[in-house]
């Protein structure tokens, strides 16, 4: 619902220079259309077409009902939360067709009726860039590339067939591969790992021959991260040439399995996966530097949504970036317009828009981090951090807590469901990191910049960021030699027993932070009003 009036008491107050809380509520009116858009698009891949369907059935039998109880209720209130869940019910209908027509188009797709370990000829576009999987895991550095199939060759039968394929490929003539280039190579069938969308899995057999050119702006977006990561290296040592271009671009080709590792552990992997953080970070710079500059906030806005458009093609459109892309999009147009920003409901159009143009997302573990993390930054933080300065906190440390805390609770269930841990020092570990987050971001970004003009200047902006990075390397390394954790079972058990945990929390905090009810009793001891407003 949209926030009402504030009381009369608080106007009054207000009026009378009294210090009055009003909570704000949130509009939460796209909630059950993002959940249900969401789920149903999640259980029509889990399940199979077919059961897809069965649902959509179910979801628009519920929805007659819902319109008949919008249409014979009385009350106000009533209608209107009718009218909510019946827009919702018709929002997971449209998402359930869309999503069973996509996943009955993979479960007919021909490579999926082709024997494994076929050997095949296949044209893709690479989506993103190659990256590295753990050498552990398959014996040797691999690479994987997600990319959109075009046509594949078996003997003397060519089949021109789209879906989304993964390519698992060694080093040689694949790591300078650019998203939007369409190769040719032979490769080895397989079937996918999982079911999202994934047509196969294609084991490449030798170097890729380029049919076509990568578009111009994938060249330029390739050619910065390669400056970039050339200034890097002459400016830093090697560990922190290394993890700064996955800091500023998500570029973690050249990341130590050491310090990947130590980010795991410490529930830091988040800082090389360029989030919402870093799209917030690009944003704020520029808007503030055009406050600065007394430049109008009309004009500012759209040089924000120019840094915020190249920003993603630098960065490559992952989950976590198009989600937070988005969002800063609504953020600048709500400025364009001179309209109230409300991040509640920019988060559900955000999650509704990506899904309904890619429904791969609603499967992708990132993209579900991402979300939670933003939930907990918009409905948790704000209270918490409330509730620590009115105990005495400063703003900023009062801040900083109720962002960690609220982003690890939610996160944590599916955190524990991937990896069969969670990290008791995690909440520490990101406030200890936090300072230095920004000024990374911001000085790299300029030297990533500074690199394509004049590879020198590049290099001297880039030493500033050497202290940072030492500091943020310290405390990963630090925290995962500590070994502070909790192992639990991995997959759906100890997903739901750590669910099960975080909802005690959060009614535990939800508990200790309420508001006090200014109908109570006064306050204790005979103390004044005016006392406690000093």
């Amino acid at each position: 619902m949209k926030p009402p009036e504030a009381p009369v008491e608080a106007r009054g107050a207000r009026e009378q220079g009294e210090t009055a809380v009003v909570p704000q509520v949130l509009d939460a009116r796209l909630v059950p259309a993002a959940v249900m858009c969401w789920g149903t698009t999640v259980v029509t891949v889990l399940a199979g077409w077919s059961a897809g369907m069965l649902l959509v059935g179910v979801l628009v039998g519920v929805a007659i009902v819902l319109g008949v109880c919008a249409v014979r209720v009385r009350r106000a209130e009533w209608r209107m939360v009718a009218v909510v869940l019946l827009a919702a019910v018709v929002a997971g209908v449209g998402f359930g067709i869309a999503a069973a027509w996509r996943e009955y188009r993979v479960a007919t797709h021909p490579l999926r009726t082709a024997t494994a370990g076929t050997y095949l000829t296949v044209t893709v576009v690479p989506r993103d860039d190659p990256k590295p999987l753990p050498t552990k895991s398959f014996g040797g550095r691999q690479w994987m590339i997600e990319a959109d199939l075009r046509e594949y060759r078996r003997g003397a039968i060519s089949v021109r067939a789209g879906g989304s394929v993964i390519v698992l490929v060694g080093q040689a003539g694949w790591p300078g591969l650019l998203p939007g280039q369409v190769v040719r190579f032979r490769a080895r069938l397989d079937r996918p790992w999982r079911r999202d969308l994934t047509v196969a899995v294609l084991r490449a057999q030798g170097p890729p021959v380029t049919i076509e050119r990568a578009p111009w702006w994938q060249r330029a977006a390739g050619s910065v991260r390669a400056h970039f990561a050339a200034a890097a290296a002459r400016a830093l040592p090697p560990t922190e040439a290394g993890l700064l271009p996955g800091l500023v671009d998500g570029d973690v080709s050249r990341l130590p399995d050491r310090v990947r590792e130590d980010f795991q552990l410490t529930e830091l992997s988040h800082l090389v996966a360029v989030s919402g953080t870093n799209v917030t970070i690009v944003l704020a710079a520029v808007m503030i530097s055009m406050r600065l500059l007394t430049i109008d906030p009309r004009v500012g806005a759209v040089l924000a949504a120019l840094a915020l458009l190249g920003f993603v093609v630098l960065a490559r459109p992952s989950p976590s970036v198009l989600r937070a892309a988005v969002m800063g999009g609504v953020a600048v147009l709500a400025v364009l317009l001179g309209r109230r920003k409300q991040a509640l409901p920019a988060l559900c159009g955000a999650t509704i828009g990506l899904i309904g143009w890619s429904p791969e997302l609603a499967l992708n573990i990132g993209f579900a981090l991402s979300v939670l993390a933003t939930v907990g930054l918009i409905v948790l933080a704000p209270r918490w951090s409330r509730w620590l300065e009115e105990r005495g906190w400063r703003r900023g440390p009062a801040e900083a807590v109720g962002v960690a805390t609220a982003a690890f609770l939610l996160t944590a269930p599916l955190i524990v469901a991937l990896t069969g841990h969670v990290g008791l020092l995690a909440i520490v570990a990101n406030l200890l990191v936090e300072p230095v987050i920004a000024p990374i971001t911001v000085v790299g970004t300029l030297g990533a910049m500074l690199s394509c003009a004049w590879l020198p200047a590049g290099v001297l902006v880039l030493r500033l960021t050497g202290p940072p990075l030492w500091w943020l390397l310290f405390v990963a390394e630090r925290g995962a030699s500590l070994g502070f954790s909790v192992s639990l079972p991995d997959g759906p058990r100890g997903g739901f027993a750590a669910a099960i945990l975080v909802a005690g929390l959060l009614v535990l905090f939800h508990r200790i932070t309420r508001p006090a009810d200014p109908s109570g009793p006064g306050p204790p001891d005979g103390e004044s009003q005016e006392s406690r407003t000093r």
